[in-house]
């Protein structure tokens, strides 16, 4: 039957690679995969899977609002303080903090195929280690989605 819809769970995993501190837009990635299985009305829940970097929502207008936030990651979890945990260097403690102030997942409602974002919003990988790193996003939609022809 043309037109009809079927309520479904899908899961996915977005590899995303990262080239030190900073924020990797994973907004298109994100909608591409929705746009591959199809889907239609929503939702879709991300979660990084890792304790080094994080997801967050922000602004996608001005670049300066994300280099704003990185200065105030790094006041906020300083490298240069004592940490007990630094076996791995001494980004990563900070790094471990920094993640747990920004959060590991988010769900975001998907209308008519579409992420509901804001206007100037975007769904970026915030990195907080030094060196370049391979993050993996898990997805998962539960929604309907378009049926196959």
């Amino acid at each position: 039957m043309a037109g009809c819809m079927q309520l479904v769970q899908q899961q996915g995993l977005l590899t995303c690679p990262t080239r030190g501190p900073g924020f990797v837009d994973i907004t298109r990635d994100v909608a591409g995969w929705l746009a591959g299985i199809r889907a239609v009305d929503g939702v879709v829940t991300l979660f990084i899977r890792h304790t080094s970097a994080s997801l967050v929502i922000q602004e996608n207008a001005d670049p300066d609002v994300l280099a704003d936030l990185g200065s105030a990651l790094d006041r906020l979890a300083p490298r240069s303080m004592p940490w007990r945990h630094s076996a791995e260097g001494p980004d990563d403690m900070p790094a471990h903090v920094r993640s747990m102030l920004t959060g590991v997942s988010h769900s975001i409602p998907v209308a008519s195929g579409r992420l509901r974002l804001g206007t100037w919003q975007a769904l970026y990988v915030a990195e907080h280690r030094d060196s370049p790193h391979e993050r993996q996003v898990a997805l998962v939609f539960v929604g309907t989605v378009a049926a196959s022809a």
